[in-house]
């Protein structure tokens, strides 16, 4: 019955967004009359590349629903009938509280996590400037951790942290790329050999094949990961289909987890045995 739940939501946002959500048509409808000489365009036109954020901030004023979904890992097979038993979703709200400003909120399945977040343009990518620049911030709460069991667990201990850089730059009408120098402070690590205090570099791009649909991937090396550890640094390969103002986003990625610390820290799945999960995520404007 559980994977039945997750197509209808799927099916309730396709059918709601139909007729809905002129002004992001009109916006993807001004891409594809952009000539080849001016490239002033966001370089992303999702929040998230994958699973890695985008240089994309939310207008002013508008509110986004995200649903963000992560089956079970594909290499169970049958036994969970390729991860749809072991589903995790995130529920998210944004909002564009100022030109360039924008805040966020969400509850993700995964260790009961609750999240806010902060989303800050620092400058655009125009004709006299070559690269889109984004300040992001995280702080994740961990709810699942129950003190009858840890007697010494503090409220402290639920919480882990991200900032990010974001750099962007469209190259051309079809191509967009992305780094992100990352900080990650988890307060609580699940290896005993693991730092609290860890860096990264997420990188990141997109290629648009056509009006409506681009191959996106991204990846985020972890400088502090243990060689003995039992995670692996997270790639995310999938899809953007962009219909009637609705932009879905198709992934194949090894992290189930989709917020920052969970993601970059604790991406459990391993490509290289097929340990892998599907997902999607989509999005309703207000």
């Amino acid at each position: 019955m559980m994977k039945y739940k997750y197509l209808g939501i799927l099916l309730f946002f396709i059918i709601t967004n139909i007729n809905a959500q002129s002004d992001l048509l009109d916006e993807l409808e001004s891409e594809t009359k952009d000539t080849e000489s001016t490239f002033n365009y966001p370089a992303f036109k999702a929040m998230k590349i994958g699973n890695l954020q985008s240089t994309k901030v939310a207008a002013k004023k508008d509110l986004y629903l995200y649903v963000s979904h992560r089956f079970g890992s594909l290499e169970d097979g049958f036994e969970t009938f390729f991860g749809f038993d072991n589903a995790n979703t995130k529920i998210q709200l944004v909002y564009g509280l100022f030109d360039g400003v924008q805040i966020g909120v969400s509850r993700e399945s995964v260790k009961k996590t609750y999240a806010g977040s902060l989303k800050l343009r620092m400058l655009e990518q125009t004709n006299k400037f070559p690269l889109n620049i984004v300040l992001y911030g995280t702080a994740n709460i961990n709810t699942e951790l129950k003190k009858e069991r840890y007697p010494l667990l503090e409220f402290k201990d639920r919480m882990s942290y991200a900032s990010q850089v974001l750099i962007s730059r469209r190259l051309n009408n079809f191509i967009s790329l992305e780094l992100a120098p990352t900080y990650v402070r988890q307060n609580l690590v699940y290896e005993p050999f693991q730092q609290h205090d860890q860096f990264a570099l997420g990188t990141g791009g997109r290629i648009r094949i056509s009006k409506r649909m681009s191959i996106n991937v991204d990846y985020v090396y972890n400088f502090n990961r243990h060689k003995n550890s039992i995670f692996k640094n997270p790639l995310t390969i999938g899809a953007d289909i962009e219909t009637g103002g609705h932009i879905f986003q198709l992934l194949f990625t090894n992290a189930q987890s989709t917020n920052e610390p969970g993601f970059i820290s604790n991406a459990e799945g391993d490509w290289t045995k097929g340990d892998i999960f599907f997902g999607f995520n989509i999005v309703r404007v207000f």
